[in-house]
């Protein structure tokens, strides 16, 4: 029951001020700059790369892409979905890539014989590709062209 009260009162104490962010005609930055009491069109939905050759990195130790829809796929602390194909003992099975090494280590470089926890949550470097129109300015230039580009020069 105090519990309750308590939050009785701060809603109350609060709802002032969250109608206030709100302000009529007011923009959220992110949604494109939309007014943030506008119902948006949703964003289309973009085709995954699908590839049949592995993609050339373009820097060392670049985590590859992901060449399929990851749509739904569970990983948390209770599952990953992507081990369930890339695990050392699935991949004669489905034929898929496994994961490196490196994804068995822990930070002193010790092999484990299980994902090391640093490296359970595949999202955090690997993503899917697709063929959505670039949102900002690229100018990433590759390393070997760098390298041939000063080459030139200093002949």
């Amino acid at each position: 029951m105090r519990l309750v009260t308590i939050l009785s009162c701060l809603a109350a104490f609060m709802l002032p001020t969250l109608q206030g962010l709100a302000a009529e005609g007011e923009l959220d930055p992110l949604r494109a700059n939309a007014p943030l009491l506008e119902e948006r069109e949703p964003e289309p939905l973009y085709g995954v790369e699908d590839r049949s050759l592995r993609p050339v990195r373009e820097y060392p130790m670049q985590p590859p892409t992901i060449p399929h829809r990851i749509d739904n796929y569970q990983v948390d602390l209770n599952a990953n979905r992507c081990m369930a194909c890339h695990a050392r003992t699935r991949v004669g099975e489905t034929q898929a890539i496994m994961v490196s090494v490196t994804h068995y280590m822990d930070r002193e470089g010790n092999f484990l014989g299980d994902l090391s926890p640093r490296r359970y949550f595949c999202t955090q470097c690997h993503v899917p590709q697709t063929d959505a129109p670039s949102r900002v300015g690229n100018t990433f230039v590759d390393m070997s062209d760098l390298i041939r580009g000063s080459r030139q020069r200093s002949e």
